[in-house]
């Protein structure tokens, strides 16, 4: 079977082998009764803040001129490249607070997440902000995972004033998950390229009249057998397929009823099995569909299949998608991040990769 690219490739590399494996592996999962995963919110939670902020790379991609602030320095003045990270991302949350008019002593939670071991990044964050706060991981589905988080403490009036706020660097990731920088390691074609930056957003239990969060859903563990730690987009499109296919399922809807469906960091490839598999089941993602991964670079700057890490969705959610909607282009976005959920020991030690997709509706 020959399934033509939707994406001009970075690189002169056919797929469908890739395409074919994943197709054939993910149709067993639909036909199996699972509990309900789908919440529904009496009381939304409303965006009254937001920030994106990203590196140089990110900046000069098709979408840069959208985001709220770049750095060129990759290091943010820092002395390497994890301070700099914490940079990002304090940056960012203080940048949704002033957003949401706001201060500090007004937000009751911070919920966050990133990449490095035992949230490296979001502790040194929370310690310096001396937030309330929640750690939160689920690669990089980490921030609609903290929205959906969110979104249930304001639902059951635990909070009134939410932060949450996600990061990821290329440089500190590719340090802990393959190799550092200076070692030189080359990438396969398949590969992607961790965002650098962050994204941030407060949920507020007061009506503004803005975009709301109504619905969530709690991805399940979703593991096709990948091995391959590069092959990022391929591991994760069967558990962005689950859970669309799930959330479709239990709210009785299908594609034709949402303005957007945004997936995390497939990027090209992985975001071209997706539309493969829901074709499968019957579901024409067409132009409904983005993912943010896909769109982060452009061809020439050399980023493989597109972006990947906390930051990717996290930026074009708040920088992007979230401005679009406030201008009436989009009325309905379901967002379903993905993430891989490995470790460099487990994959060292001959694991496949389990994956996750958590998701929120958005709606204004």
């Amino acid at each position: 079977m020959k399934i033509s690219l939707l994406h001009e490739s970075a690189v002169d590399c056919s797929f469908e082998k890739e395409l074919e494996e994943a197709t054939t592996k993910i149709k067993h999962i639909y036909n199996k009764t699972r509990p309900h995963k789908v919440l529904y919110f009496d009381n939304p939670s409303y965006v009254s803040g937001r920030m994106s902020i990203v590196s140089r790379k990110e900046g000069e991609g098709p979408i840069g001129k959208y985001f709220d602030k770049i750095q060129n320095d990759a290091k943010y003045g820092q002395k390497n490249f994890e301070l700099a990270e914490i940079n990002f991302l304090q940056e960012s949350i203080w940048g949704a607070i002033q957003s949401a008019n706001l201060k500090i002593s007004d937000i009751d939670l911070m919920l966050s997440g990133d990449l490095l071991n035992q949230l490296t990044t979001s502790n040194y964050v929370a310690r310096n902000l001396g937030l309330p706060f929640l750690g939160v991981y689920s690669a990089c589905s980490s921030m609609s995972q903290a929205l959906l988080m969110g979104a249930v403490m304001i639902d059951g009036g635990h909070a009134n004033n939410v932060v949450c706020g996600v990061s990821s660097h290329f440089a500190s990731a590719e340090r802990q998950f393959r190799m550092p920088l200076e070692y030189g390691g080359q990438k396969p074609p398949y590969s992607q390229w961790t965002v650098t930056g962050a994204g941030s957003t407060v949920l507020s239990s007061k009506d503004n009249g803005g975009i709301r969060i109504v619905k969530g859903l709690m991805g399940t563990v979703v593991d096709m057998g990948t091995h391959d730690i590069a092959n990022m987009g391929a591991a994760m499109a069967p558990a962005f397929l689950h859970s669309l296919v799930s959330f479709f399922n239990e709210t009785g809807t299908n594609i034709d009823d949402y303005d957007l469906v945004v997936s995390g960091d497939l990027g090209k490839l992985g975001s071209d099995i997706a539309r493969t598999i829901a074709l499968e089941e019957g579901i024409r993602l067409g132009h409904k569909y983005i993912d943010c991964g896909a769109i982060m670079y452009n061809n020439y700057q050399n980023a493989y299949q597109g972006g990947s890490g906390c930051a990717c969705s996290a930026t074009v959610i708040n920088g992007y998608i979230l401005p679009q909607m406030l201008d009436k282009k989009y009325k309905k976005v379901l967002y379903l991040a993905t993430g891989a959920l490995m470790s460099p020991q487990s994959t060292y030690q001959g694991e496949s990769i389990p994956c996750i997709s958590h998701g929120v509706l958005f709606e204004i």
